[in-house]
């Protein structure tokens, strides 16, 4: 995905999407989709957005991935370096102790 110049609202201000995984998932009858975004601000601080879409509508709450979505989340995230790369980063730093 590129860089688009619609913004999207967070707790830190607006911010741009840069790229999205969205993983389309059924449970019974019920289909909606979950979706990792990589956001950047005007300050340029990246952010990660995990949320889900029903009919088209992205909401937030609990987003919920079983362990076959996430091997789907690896292969998809394979397409997208920026967004690998700032979940990477976000492990490396969590695994030194940093904060």
């Amino acid at each position: 995905m590129t860089k688009n110049t619609a913004s999207v609202s967070t707790p830190w201000g607006p911010a741009t999407p840069l790229e999205h995984v969205r993983l389309h998932q059924q449970a019974g009858d019920k289909r909606f989709s979950s979706l990792i975004e990589l956001l950047e601000t005007d300050r340029g601080e990246r952010l990660l957005r995990f949320a889900y879409t029903t009919d088209g509508v992205v909401r937030r709450g609990p987003v919920t991935l079983r362990v076959r979505d996430l091997v789907r989340l690896r292969k998809e995230l394979a397409k997208r370096p920026a967004l690998a790369g700032a979940l990477r980063d976000g492990f490396e730093v969590g695994a030194a102790g940093d904060a």
